[in-house]
């Protein structure tokens, strides 16, 4: 068996579960603010990918 494997599939699933339960017990507004807030941080992604892809060519 393969201990390392078996270590990063239960850090892994805790990580998700966390995450999950999180999501769960959050209220209606919080669950708004955690989906704005995802969507703040991809556009700001998606600005700094294309800034960096500008600079690049």
């Amino acid at each position: 068996m393969n201990m390392n494997a078996i270590w990063k599939g239960l850090s892994i699933g805790a990580t998700v579960g966390s995450a999950v339960f999180m999501l769960v017990k959050a209220t209606e507004t919080k669950k708004r603010n955690i989906r704005r807030d995802a969507s703040k941080t991809l556009k700001s992604a998606k600005n700094l990918v294309e800034d960096i892809s500008s600079v690049v060519m």
